[in-house]
């Protein structure tokens, strides 16, 4: 069988204070509708962190996954860069 793609994203890690989990924040730019000026957008994502290596500021990424608790619906899969 045949499973779908996952929805992957790259982000930096601005929390690790919890066990096991991460908060990413993904930014991207985007276009205003009227104004035509590029606005910088932020979203945050709870992801898990099995072995809890990450640390604040590294650069990560993730993908989503099924359910883990109320708010985590990702998980770490690569971390790209480490934090200097």
């Amino acid at each position: 069988m045949e499973r779908n793609l996952r929805k992957e994203r790259v982000g930096v890690v601005t929390s690790n204070k919890m066990d096991k989990t991460i908060v990413v924040a993904v930014k991207w730019k985007e276009k205003h509708p009227m104004y035509g000026k590029f606005v910088n957008k932020t979203k945050k994502y709870h992801a898990h962190d099995e072995e809890n290596t990450c640390g604040i500021g590294d650069t990560v990424r993730i993908m989503e996954t099924r359910p883990q608790s109320k708010t985590k619906r990702w998980r770490l899969t690569q971390i790209i860069e480490r934090a200097k």
